[in-house]
């Protein structure tokens, strides 16, 4: 049987990419135990952080006004 300990599981990854703190935060509990886990958290955080930029410069810009 496969161990799956060492990845993220899509729930996860889909909330640190829409939330950043909380894949950064997943990537610093994780690094030292499960190095594969926090690769992918952290990936995923810092793909989060220029999109969060960008749908915040279009909400401000086209939406809101």
């Amino acid at each position: 049987m496969k161990d799956n300990k060492d990845t993220l599981s899509r729930f996860w990854f889909v909330i640190s990419n829409a939330l950043p703190p909380i894949g950064f935060f997943l990537y610093f509990r994780h690094r030292k135990t499960y190095p594969n886990k926090a690769k992918r958290a952290l990936t995923s955080a810092m793909i989060g952080v220029p999109i969060a930029i960008l749908g915040g410069y279009i909400m401000n810009t086209f939406v809101l006004n």
